[in-house]
């Protein structure tokens, strides 16, 4: 196993993800820094709610979108899971992917257990069931797996077990050269400097973090982990900056636009300017979550806000 040279930190080197495709899309007479992806999760409502788009026609839905590379959500296929392996599935969408001339990015799991659970029987059986999803990264050619750091409600012992927990993960993923990823997704996942810490104590190069522009939420009123107003929140800016350095995927939130087509809860040159501080060469996952505008609408302004400032 190889341990992180933290004196590389602010190289290009360590954004963790070796994308020489990265601007491959990008041969405009304006070079931009960053490539554009899409999280499948933009999407959500279109394949939960609406029932208007298939999941496993994700890569198509990306390209007629204008994308060359994607990031998938796993719990978007468990209704194709109940008809049929993740062999299967992992086959198709390999197919798929190559049909549309699509990169593979990430899987961002979840519900799969609980990594940062003070019973240590729980974390291993977390460990067990992200094995599948880190095998299904490793054939669609992913660089890594995002997962949560869930189980645990004090602090100090949230910071240990996660630890333990992304560890014992990180060593098997390791095998098959794919990445895992934390992203400030709830709860003390959200406290940048505690998930930071985290990290640099796995101190391993394949550990790293997915830092979400919007997901800083640390408790909400009804002590929901991802729905309801929020009652404490960690600085989102200061709290990229805490992540970037294990950075080996970005996620560029969005919610809703004002007439300038501007974020009106995100900074986005601020947080873009974050991001370039910290030598990140990767690509920028757009990740729309907004109610007042379809997705695909969403999707559009996020990528034109994005293309803005990225020069």
């Amino acid at each position: 196993m190889k341990r992180r040279q933290f004196n590389k930190l602010f190289t290009s080197a360590s954004s963790g993800v070796i994308l020489s495709s990265a601007y491959s899309c990008n041969n405009h007479k304006k070079k931009n820094k960053f490539g554009i992806s899409l999280a499948q999760w933009s999407l959500n409502k279109m394949i939960k709610i609406e029932k208007t788009l298939n999941p496993k026609d994700f890569a198509f839905q990306a390209k007629e979108l204008g994308f060359d590379a994607i990031e998938y959500v796993s719990t978007l296929y468990r209704p194709e899971l109940e008809k049929m392996t993740i062999s299967k599935l992992t086959k198709e969408l390999t197919s798929n992917s190559e049909e549309y001339n699509i990169k593979n990015l990430l899987i961002m799991v979840d519900d799969e257990g609980d990594l940062s659970s003070s019973n240590a029987n729980q974390i291993i059986e977390s460990v067990e069931k992200h094995k599948k999803w880190v095998e299904m990264a490793y054939e669609l050619g992913c660089h890594s797996v995002r997962v949560n750091l869930e189980g645990e409600s004090e602090l100090e012992k949230w910071k240990k077990n996660s630890v333990i927990g992304l560890t014992k993960l990180s060593e098997f993923a390791s095998n098959s050269n794919i990445n895992i990823i934390v992203e400030n997704h709830g709860s003390h996942s959200s406290n940048g400097k505690a998930l930071a810490e985290v990290i640099e104590n796995v101190n391993l190069e394949n550990c790293g973090t997915l830092p979400d522009f919007g997901n800083f939420c640390i408790k909400r009123k009804n002590n929901s982990l991802y729905d309801g107003p929020c009652e404490v929140e960690y600085d989102k800016y200061q709290g990229m900056r805490d992540l970037m350095p294990y950075a080996k995927a970005v996620s560029a939130k969005s919610y809703d636009f004002n007439d300038k087509g501007e974020e009106t809860t995100i900074d986005f040159r601020q947080m873009m300017s974050i991001v370039e501080e910290f030598g990140y060469e990767g690509f920028l996952g757009i990740e729309y979550e907004g109610n007042k505008l379809s997705e695909k609408e969403g999707i559009r302004l996020t990528k034109e806000l994005i293309q803005k400032y990225n020069y």
